[in-house]
């Protein structure tokens, strides 16, 4: 039957976007639960920010529960206000917000955004700017759980049809279902030009 692990690939470092929230609704944290355990059991490293509380915990606890390695980012500022995940594989402690971003995209593979609020929006858009300027050629997948992507995907095409984007730039991401539509996403793969400097400008 269908369930973690079913889809196997090689081994590959993914960087989670996610929430902290825990007001959001319960569908939401189940949804980064299961992704935790779907990426653990096919073998996958997460690198996540390395929070606690809402999806974060979720993603973490799940991952870990199913013997994953979990590894944490957390700027300094919040490990002091206890937002830090105690019982992850790896917990680095940066000093800003800019160094974290970048620490979790380091040797990332994958990127995974589950929804969340406006620091998870900045990351997402953070990739997909340099996966437009070529710098980050790996796939960017939207985990769609209660439909919560979908307006910003209508806002991205939208962005295509005023020219502010090329229409190539459509396959920067891909916007999945649920955790086991992004496993399967993960196997496929994702090819982008290493030239997308090219038709950056429109």
């Amino acid at each position: 039957p269908d369930g973690p692990g079913a889809v196997i690939l090689p081994a590959m470092r993914i960087c989670v976007y996610c929430a902290s929230s825990n007001s959001c609704d319960p569908e939401y944290h189940a949804a980064a639960r299961e992704l935790g355990v779907r990426l653990a059991a096919a073998g996958h490293q997460i690198v996540y920010g390395g929070g606690a509380r809402g999806s974060m915990g979720a993603l973490a606890d799940g991952a870990l529960g199913a013997g994953g390695q979990v590894h944490g980012v957390l700027p300094h500022f919040m490990n002091e206000i206890e937002w830090g995940h105690r019982g992850l594989s790896g917990l680095e402690l940066v000093d800003d917000m800019r160094t974290r971003k970048h620490r979790m995209l380091e040797r990332a593979d994958a990127v995974i955004a589950l929804p969340g609020g406006s620091g998870t929006l900045e990351e997402l858009f953070e990739a997909l700017t340099l996966k437009r300027l070529g710098l980050l050629p790996i796939p960017i997948l939207l985990v769609d759980t209660r439909g919560f992507y979908t307006q910003l995907e209508a806002l991205l095409v939208r962005c295509v049809e005023e020219r502010f984007m090329a229409r190539e730039h459509l396959a920067m991401w891909r916007r999945v279902a649920d955790p086991e539509a992004a496993l399967a996403a993960l196997a496929e793969g994702s090819s982008w030009p290493a030239d997308a400097l090219r038709f950056a400008a429109t």
